[in-house]
């Protein structure tokens, strides 16, 4: 495809094609949204299966952020369904979804630039906090144990990305590349079942997207944990994905595996640009 960065060092297709993926984890069911008269998506229907790397591309505008902010519950649809593992919801706040399971990273980065990696890392463990905040603050008794506890969880992130040696620095002094991967890291930090990731790899340089890529099939895979990425990188997207679904316009206009969302006349012509 003209225009991709393909990257070699990113997962070959058999590596794809070998992971478990299970049964439907999460399904999206005729999801609509508008801004008063703009519509940003409409009757929008697809699934994600256990374990699995589902991406979602479009143009800019498509409606990609808004079908994540759907599933996070930062916005709540006018029409449709979304169901996780058997549960069927309406309409869910950011917290309860972050309870049931599903963490989320932003296009924009929302780090506190002040504070040191780990201590960011940090703040994605406060739904598994169970001390309250006059104890965590004094660090008596009990609410010590758990912070000590908590921060060893962290510590062992902090190892799987492999920034060790930045784990006391102020975010806000990293490279831009690393800053992504601190906002990865507090999103493990929660421990999810599903990651939905928001364009994790843009403005980064062709090594720091291989390396984004290691990690979020090394997330994948070891983990377990089940992804839905946003990515305008047509070599990643095609290389690390196991389907795809295609938005424009806030329609969806394709769905399946890389290969079959290729040669799609309908992608082709809205995104792509051209057949290979």
């Amino acid at each position: 495809m003209e225009g991709s960065v393909v990257l070699g060092t990113a997962a070959p297709a058999s590596a794809v094609q070998a992971r478990r993926v299970g049964d439907v984890i999460l399904d999206v069911q005729n999801i609509s949204l508008s801004f008063g008269g703009v519509k940003a998506l409409t009757d929008i229907s697809f699934n994600v299966r256990e374990h699995e790397v589902r991406a979602i591309i479009g143009p800019n505008g498509a409606g990609k952020s808004s079908m994540l902010n759907c599933i996070n519950g930062v916005y709540q649809p006018q029409q449709g369904v979304i169901t996780f593992r058997g549960q069927t919801f309406r309409h869910m706040n950011s917290r309860q979804v972050a309870e049931m399971g599903v963490a989320r990273t932003f296009q924009n980065l929302a780090l506190f630039k002040g504070m040191s990696v780990l201590d960011n890392i940090m703040t994605g463990r406060n739904l598994r906090m169970k001390s309250n905040l006059f104890l965590q603050a004094l660090r008596f008794g009990p609410a010590e144990r758990e912070e000590i506890a908590q921060r060893e969880a962290v510590e062992r992130i902090i190892d799987f990305l492999e920034i060790q040696a930045f784990r006391k620095t102020p975010v806000g002094r990293l490279p831009y590349g690393l800053q992504k991967r601190v906002d990865l890291g507090r999103a493990l930090a929660m421990e999810p079942q599903v990651l939905l990731l928001d364009e994790p790899m843009a403005g980064m340089n062709v090594e720091e997207k291989q390396d984004m890529c290691r990690f979020i099939l090394d997330v994948n895979d070891e983990f377990g944990t089940t992804v839905v990425l946003i990515e305008h990188d047509m070599g990643v997207v095609m290389d690390i994905s196991d389907r795809v679904v295609v938005l424009d316009y806030g329609k969806k206009i394709g769905d399946g595996t890389p290969d079959e969302v290729r040669r799609n006349e309908d992608v082709i012509s809205a995104y792509l640009g051209t057949s290979h």
